[in-house]
């Protein structure tokens, strides 16, 4: 049965799960099947190494799906900053009607999205970000917990806490982000006041996702406790997965005595990430995946997986108003 809350009707889809921007994963080959499959696929803006690319694969992915589908644009830190108000005047051009935005100081990009009429999911760490972005117009808020794979933020605070604080604090409509991989997950999310539920690690490990099947049976085979926390000293702390790499990374972090970035900056670089997706080696280098693996165990298809994330939160929600009886009956 199909599920009505503000983020299915906002956006036309059917089931309230969003496939989350990630890095060297998100193409048309994902996404459009997450959409076919009645979720919210996304494509990510800086995987393509030019505007233009992106305009490209936002009308690949409309050959391969007709359901809605969106752009993340992410703004980090970087030593050649990309052009974001060139990727965000594609997304306008091509016609897409959400965009995923994150990072730091989005206003300009949200302004121009928000000027065309584009919805606006902003993903927050924390209550006081989450703020800042409701000053800006945002849409939606995608609370994002320390469970998290990629950037965690720097407070720690668990999606139980965050959720509800979002909750008791907001207006505006929000989803959850962080450690959500099955029906359960959404169901508990949705009693949390969510409006719907995002996953990127859990995406990874299916059928369609362009990664090596290695890599995807590295995901199935680990435990929530295979991730590691790094670049923490920078204030800039990624989740990635416990590998060779990042334990000789945290090791130059906490025994470096200069504490310059140039010395883990070798050992984090995105180029090498990129290739693990590629050669299916998992120790090739960093590779961002939340605590959420623990819970993963298959590669389904994003059908099934959809499929049975809708049917599975629809039997815990039966399952939870079951418990309530009238006082008559006891």
């Amino acid at each position: 049965m199909p599920f009505n809350t503000k983020l299915t009707r906002a956006l036309g889809i059917k089931v309230p799960v969003v496939q989350g921007g990630m890095q060297w994963v998100g193409y048309a080959e994902l996404a459009s099947a997450v959409s076919n499959a009645g979720g919210l696929g996304i494509l990510t803006a800086l995987t393509q190494p030019t505007p233009e690319d992106l305009r490209k694969e936002i009308r690949k992915c409309k050959t391969m799906t007709n359901k809605p589908f969106g752009v993340n644009i992410t703004l980090l830190p970087s030593m050649n900053t990309p052009d974001y108000g060139a990727y965000a005047q594609v997304a306008i051009d091509e016609g897409i009607r959400v965009v995923e935005t994150a990072g730091n100081s989005p206003g300009p990009v949200i302004k121009k999205l928000k000027t065309a009429g584009i919805i606006i999911l902003h993903k927050c760490t924390t209550i006081r970000h989450a703020q800042s972005a409701i000053k800006l117009g945002v849409d939606f808020l995608s609370i994002d917990g320390f469970e998290c794979a990629g950037h965690v933020g720097e407070t720690d605070i668990t999606n139980f806490i965050l959720l509800s604080r979002a909750r008791q604090s907001f207006d505006v409509p929000f989803i959850a982000s962080g450690g959500f991989a099955d029906g359960q997950g959404l169901a508990a999310a949705l009693s949390l006041g969510a409006e719907g539920i995002n996953m990127g690690t859990r995406f990874m490990c299916t059928v369609e996702a362009p990664i090596h099947q290695n890599i995807k049976e590295e995901i199935v085979r680990a435990q929530e406790t295979d991730t590691e926390l790094v670049l923490r000293r920078w204030k800039n702390t990624s989740r990635l997965y416990k590998n060779k790499v990042t334990e000789a990374a945290v090791k130059i972090e906490k025994e470096s005595t200069t504490g310059k970035f140039e010395e883990v900056a070798p050992y984090v670089s995105g180029k090498r990430g990129r290739e693990v997706f590629i050669n299916g080696d998992p120790d090739y280098g960093v590779w961002t995946a939340g605590q959420v693996i623990g819970l993963i165990h298959d590669i389904p298809t994003c059908d099934a997986l959809v499929k049975r994330i809708e049917k599975d939160a629809e039997d815990t929600l039966n399952k939870a108003s079951a418990l309530i009886v009238p006082a008559s009956k006891l």
